[in-house]
Parts: C-alpha cells; structure tokens; sequence
C-alpha cells in the first residue's frame, strides 16, 4: 500500500475516532468492497458475506477507539478481523459450509445463457474445490493475494508474517492448485 492510501486511512481513523461519523462512513466506503470480496470466497454465499461484513464494521466501530497506528495498514488490522470472524463462524457451522439458495438455485437469470451459467457455476465450483486442497495458510495466502487483491507486503501484514514466508505459501499454495487442476482434467 502506497504512502498516500496509509496516510489517509489514519487520518479517517484519527478523525472517526474523535467522533466524526462521517470519516467512519468513509473507512466503511473504502474498505467494503474488499472485505465483502474477502468473506464471499471464504464462504461462498453472497448472504452470508454480507452479513459477516456488516458484522466486520459493527466491530471496527466498536474497536475504533483502541486501535494504535504501529505501521501497518489499517486494512491489514481489518482483515485479521475479519479472518476472526471467519474462523468463528466456521467454528460456529462445524466447520460445515451449507449450499445457499442462490447456489442451488436453478432459475437462468435473463441476461445470461444457461451454458454461460453452468460454465460459471463449474468454475466457481472447480475454484472452491481446488482451494479446500491447500492448507489454510495457503488458502489464506490465495484468496488475500488474487481473489481481494492485496499485495504481497500487504497480505504478510495481515497474516503477521514475513514478506518470505507469505512468497514461500503462495508459492506452494499455486503449486498445490496446479496439481489438484491437472487432475480434474484427466
């Protein structure tokens, strides 16, 4: 994350923490998106994504006042949040994902070809399926790096591990992948 982004995350934070609503609705603005992105690939319906999102800001707005800049982006202190709830919700479920009516639905939305649905639909399922390969550190490393976006430094400060070690799970977690794809194409 550049040196601008940082700076302007704690501004908002300074100014949402002496009580500017407003800044709060910012950081909110900024940061959605991506936490959505983020939940959505852990659990793959769009519900309960949005609803581990809304809890994410509940949170963070609840933690605000404690929060102490120590050099790492805030959207790194936001994402080892949102890996908390995650985690507790899988905990919650058993670690049981359930199939969403938006995934069992059959219904062909007019503006797509049923074959495009289905492709995208064995793609979405192929995807879950290779990442339920990977250890979760890798998973982990996978979804922060190519599915949210974040950049190596940026996923090392979330995982609050070295630059090194994040390469080395990528790396393993890419290979990983490659493997279990290789064998759904025999």
């Amino acid at each position: 994350m550049d040196k601008y982004k940082l700076e302007d995350d704690l501004k908002l934070v300074t100014q949402a923490q002496s009580g500017d609503i407003e800044a709060v609705g910012r950081l909110f603005d900024k940061h959605y998106r991506a936490m959505f992105h983020y939940f959505y690939a852990r659990v793959g319906q769009r519900q309960q994504a949005e609803d581990l999102a809304g809890e994410l800001f509940t949170r963070m707005v609840r933690h605000l006042p404690s929060f102490q800049p120590t050099g790492v982006p805030f959207r790194a202190w936001l994402f080892r949040i949102a890996y908390n709830l995650t985690m507790d919700h899988f905990r919650v479920g058993n670690g049981k994902e359930l199939t969403s009516l938006e995934q069992a639905s059959t219904v062909v939305q007019p503006e797509q070809s049923p074959v495009r649905q289905v492709e995208q639909q064995m793609t979405r399922d192929t995807l879950r399926a290779t990442l339920e390969t990977l250890v979760p550190d890798q998973r982990q490393v996978i979804i922060l790096r190519f599915l949210v976006g974040l950049s190596l430094q940026e996923t090392a400060d979330v995982m609050e591990r070295t630059l090194s070690a994040v390469k080395a799970m990528q790396h393993r977690g890419l290979k990983t992948m490659r493997a279990s794809l290789a064998q759904v194409e025999l």
